[in-house]
């Protein structure tokens, strides 16, 4: 199959990406972590904060602190037991585990991992895997790597003045097990979503991130010893005590072009040994073949995106302009614990226009630095909200589009949509008659290939999951809750925001509201 035929029919027909007769083999499920064996480990305390707080500018980073850091954004934090009555009339009940983290997964399945280039006074300088079944670092190669990072990533980022470069992978089988090539879409999300707790953590703690998403594949997974065959790097965040500057002169640097097979004969292979449980690990051809056509291999092919022009809106738009609400707060780590997923748990309740006002301004007034932009903090949304809304105090019920600039919506349609949105689910996982706000988060329908190529198709969900995290963080500080569904049919839901004829097309829906506690048994794993 064509790459290009691939993307569209993962998006817009996704029964033709799965083979008809794949069944998935539960016994031999890999695990929902990466295990290395036989190398250094430097444990973490596990005495970790109740709330995190800014630290003291003065204060260098330590080791405990970037514990902390790395168990807020990836750590195992809850385990979980939920009773399943498989539908039969002999009501056969089952139960399912599962080890949560603050970041929701799809299938909570996990496929990332991370990978730390740390610069402490209490470790040893080099690359690291965070362990997160045991909360500890595990040593994969000593040494400094300041220059070998600064030619793989832009040579204007000061690689030098940072104390930690984290690394987010994806591990293919971890959810290709389960989703088959349908895997390929959640990866992306799910390292966006990853990339957006990392955010919001770095933030309360002082930390200035920079989200990189171009950078020489194969020189990254080669100092970190990873096989691109079965894993490879999705983005890295550098992380400093100083605010990243960007830099005039970035088109003169990128002449001195670096090309990733001549950083990777500089530092020699590694051949770690990993455990992941499945014994048998069925081939993924077109992920690969997908991973291989998006690597950049010299840095010749990094670019800068332009800002875009925002279309005017026609002078006979009906708008609503919704409340400026005073500068929202809330304590991450007590929303990060409370933090919920509904499914059919969605109890359908009122909606005050100011609850509505303040999740869509908060989702969309978090900047963050990023590789693709110039612009210092500010950086351009290539993501746009639509949504479609019932029972909101002072907004007919109708389909929206949300404008960010004016704080407005703009309505494209009159009346009561649960119905329509309800029958385009794939697998009506949700009650959408419960729900008040169904959001959809909206994209270029090329998946930014005309620059980025197939790299853009993966960038653009990972912008895509930046945003949902933000959007479910919120949403539970305001007492609901979101559940990310990419079980829908995209077609019918662009055709009611008018989206076919402007080249957008709907990337995630999004329901949220209020909910009533779900029958389960939970247990933090905080100590």
């Amino acid at each position: 199959m064509e790459l290009d035929t691939f993307l569209h029919h993962l998006h817009f027909d996704t029964d033709k990406v799965f083979p008809m007769d794949w069944e998935v083999d539960w016994e031999d499920a890999p695990l929902p972590y990466k295990l290395y064996r036989g190398l250094p480990e430097i444990p973490f305390t596990a005495d970790v904060p109740l709330t995190l707080k800014r630290r003291e500018a003065h204060l260098k980073p330590s080791l405990v602190e970037l514990g902390h850091f790395l168990w807020y954004v990836y750590g195992l934090t809850q385990y979980s037991q939920s009773v399943l009555n498989d539908g039969t009339k002999e009501k056969t009940v089952s139960a399912a585990q599962s080890i949560r983290r603050f970041v929701p997964s799809g299938g909570a399945l996990y496929p990332n991992e991370l990978y730390v280039y740390i610069k402490l006074d209490d470790a040893p300088n080099g690359i690291y895997h965070y362990d997160v079944a045991h909360h500890r670092l595990i040593l994969l190669r000593e040494g400094n790597f300041d220059y070998y990072l600064s030619r793989s990533l832009a040579n204007s980022l000061p690689i030098s003045d940072c104390f930690c470069t984290v690394f987010i992978s994806t591990v293919f089988w971890k959810n290709f097990y389960k989703y088959n090539n349908f895997s390929y879409r959640l990866q992306g999300l799910d390292a966006g979503v990853l990339i957006g707790q990392s955010l919001e953590v770095a933030d309360r703690m002082g930390y200035s991130p920079r989200v990189c998403y171009q950078f020489l594949d194969r020189s990254l997974n080669h100092l970190l010893g990873l096989s691109e065959q079965e894993e490879s790097v999705y983005a890295v965040i550098p992380l400093s005590m100083n605010p990243f500057i960007p830099s005039g002169d970035n088109d003169q640097k990128r002449e001195e072009m670096v090309s990733a097979s001549e950083l990777c004969r500089e530092v020699p292979v590694l051949n770690h040994v990993c455990f992941n449980r499945s014994k048998r690990v069925s081939d993924y051809p077109m992920l690969k073949k997908l991973n291989e056509a998006s690597m950049f291999e010299t840095t010749q092919s990094f670019v800068k995106l332009k800002k875009h022009n925002r279309q005017k809106l026609p002078l006979d738009t009906e708008m609503v302009l919704l409340p400026f609400t005073e500068c929202f707060s809330s304590d991450l780590a007590s929303v990060c614990k409370k933090r919920y997923s509904p499914d059919m748990d969605f109890m359908l309740g009122k909606v005050s226009q100011t609850q509505l006002s303040t999740l869509l301004k908060e989702t969309f007034s978090f900047p963050y630095q990023n590789d693709l932009d110039d612009t210092q903090g500010q950086g351009e949304t290539r993501v746009s909200l639509f949504g479609s809304f019932y029972n909101v105090e002072g907004i007919p019920d109708g389909a929206y589009s949300y404008d960010n600039d004016t704080h407005a919506l703009r309505r494209i349609r009159k009346g009561d949509f649960r119905e329509f949105l309800q029958s385009g689910l794939t697998m009506p996982n949700v009650n959408l008659y419960q729900v008040p706000l169904c959001m959809h988060l909206v994209g270029d329908k090329d998946h930014l290939k005309e620059i980025l190529g197939y790299r853009g198709y993966r960038i653009q969900q990972m912008e895509a999951g930046i945003i949902v995290q933000r959007m479910l963080l919120v949403s539970c500080a305001l007492g609901m809750g979101g559940h990310p569904l990419l079980g829908f049919d995209s077609k019918p839901c662009d055709e009611l925001y008018r989206l076919d004829l402007k080249g957008k097309t709907c990337l995630i829906q999004i329901p949220v509201g209020s909910y009533r506690p779900r029958a389960w048994l939970r247990g933090s794993l905080l100590s």
